[in-house]
């Protein structure tokens, strides 16, 4: 008998629906709120209030796009937590309604974990994309072997964790204070560039100098990141050249970018390393909205040559926040029974 688990991603300012049936990907739609952007990032409040307009569309489209009957959904999956809690709030309560309405299991999901098991996203015809880019010839899997080492870098979070299994996972290193995604927002505002900043900033620094500025880098010892001083350094070193040349920016735009961006995807890599040669894990993952990033890519690739890693990264659909994931997580958290009762609640931190 086929296993069919409706996906609900409302975290943030994404809403998001997808079906998988039997670990095959049928569907995955996603409506983004461009409302922010002119705030220069998500605004709670308008974020809830475009997930109440968009979340009955949104699942009606990935259920006709999955060509699936509300009939034929086995459970209902949705993001739990970590986010924002009004938007946690609308995709909790259709969950919990579908499931209801349909007498079927709830299935709370993490959203960080929904990230990492992004690389197991699978689409059922060569004609859609894999979820998982294989990066080291020779090997005939397209997902990572377990255990893998898994680098999740987002707006919201970075961390690096062993994956043991698709639901045990530990983590090993993480932001002690903002994360990647975080650096690369708030640091491009400084700069006048649109949110989100990230991929702008990718897209300028491929015409910059990535040695052209230095900016402080921590000094944690163990396998934990910092970026609030990289943030400052940031701040305080435009804040000095300003003082000398107040068209600083617009001279130096493309190489502030890149420097920036090799500082960034530098600390991230030597952690990921560090972890690598504690463990002895050669398989390694890329997973969250920074794994987009094209240095970073560049950055692991590179480094795997060296270190014979095997190396997995998510297509670029998957990498931002999907409710393809959610499905995916909600399926094999489905096979394992663990579900959730109506009581379950949504938690803004997990």
């Amino acid at each position: 008998m086929s296993i069919t688990i409706l996906g609900i991603e409302s975290s943030c300012d994404d809403t998001s629906a997808a079906v998988v049936r039997d670990g095959l990907l049928l569907s995955n739609r996603i409506a983004n709120q461009d409302v922010h952007r002119t705030f220069g990032g998500v605004v709670p409040e308008l974020a809830s209030r475009a997930h109440q307009q968009n979340i009955i569309p949104v699942v009606d489209l990935a259920m006709k796009e999955a060509g699936v009957l509300p009939t034929e959904i086995n459970a209902v999956a949705f993001t739990q937590g970590p986010g924002l809690m009004g938007s946690l709030l609308v995709g909790a309560s259709f969950a919990k309604g579908f499931s209801l309405a349909r007498k079927i299991p709830i299935i709370a999901v993490n959203h960080l974990q929904g990230h990492v098991l992004a690389l197991f996203i699978q689409r059922p015809s060569s004609v859609f994309p894999p979820s998982a880019a294989l990066t080291q010839p020779g090997s005939q899997s397209n997902q990572p072997a377990f255990p893998f080492l898994c680098l999740l870098v987002s707006g919201g979070h970075s961390q690096i964790l062993i994956v043991r299994n698709y639901l045990e996972m530990e983590i090993i290193g993480q932001t002690i204070d903002d994360a990647a995604g975080e650096a690369f927002d708030k640091c491009g505002k400084v700069i006048g560039l649109p949110y989100p900043a990230g991929p702008v900033i990718d897209r300028l620094a491929k015409e910059g100098d990535p040695l052209a500025f230095t900016f402080s880098r921590p000094r944690i010892s163990d396998l934990n990141y910092s970026f609030s001083g990289l943030k400052t350094s940031f701040l305080y070193f435009l804040r000095d050249q300003l003082r000398d040349d107040p068209d600083f920016i617009r001279k130096n735009l493309n190489s502030l970018c890149a420097s920036l961006q090799y500082t960034i995807v530098e600390i991230l890599l030597n952690k990921l390393r560090q972890a690598s040669k504690l463990t002895g894990i050669k398989e390694i993952g890329l997973a969250g909205g920074v794994s987009a990033n094209s240095a970073l890519k560049a950055a692991v690739l590179a480094e795997a040559e060296k270190r014979r890693w095997n190396v997995f990264i998510p297509a670029l659909a998957y990498t931002m926040d999907n409710a393809a994931m959610i499905a995916t997580t909600g399926y094999y958290k489905y096979l394992k029974g663990e579900f959730a009762g109506q009581d379950v609640v949504p938690l803004a931190r997990m």
